[in-house]
């Protein structure tokens, strides 16, 4: 399997804007999840993380997107940032086969910064780094 992006879905209510997004990653959950839930698996496909406390609650920074926290946290399962500059971001996984797994992706911000267009580039690099990893 190599992985791919569905049609990303954007919500608007009031100044609040709502990105979701399915992506189909060639790994197991216990393969991909490193890659949402470390600082050096985010830096691999993202952003660059200074700080990750992986646990609810624990501090989180990332480059350009600010400080913030860790709102939701099932290992292996969600995780979830919610950030001063950025919003909250939510990566919630499922098993898809023994070999492959669902990211449900919902990104929550005010503003006109981010786009579906900048989240599939994103996601295309995290599905590059995934299929590199041996």
């Amino acid at each position: 399997m190599s992985g791919s992006i569905e049609q990303g879905a954007s919500e608007t209510h009031g100044t609040m804007r709502v990105l979701h997004f399915l992506v189909r990653l060639p790994t197991s959950m216990e393969a991909a999840w490193p890659a949402l839930a470390t600082a050096q698996g985010l830096a691999a496909w993202f952003t660059p993380a200074g700080t990750l406390e992986p646990r609810l609650g624990g501090t989180i920074t990332l480059d350009g997107l600010g400080t913030g926290r860790v709102t939701a946290w099932d290992v292996e399962r969600i995780a979830e940032y919610t950030l001063e500059r950025a919003g909250r971001l939510r990566f919630h996984l499922e098993r898809d086969g023994d070999e492959a797994s669902i990211l449900r992706f919902t990104h929550e911000f005010r503003g006109e910064e981010e786009s579906e267009r900048r989240w599939r580039e994103r996601f295309e690099r995290l599905i590059e780094v995934l299929l590199s990893r041996p």
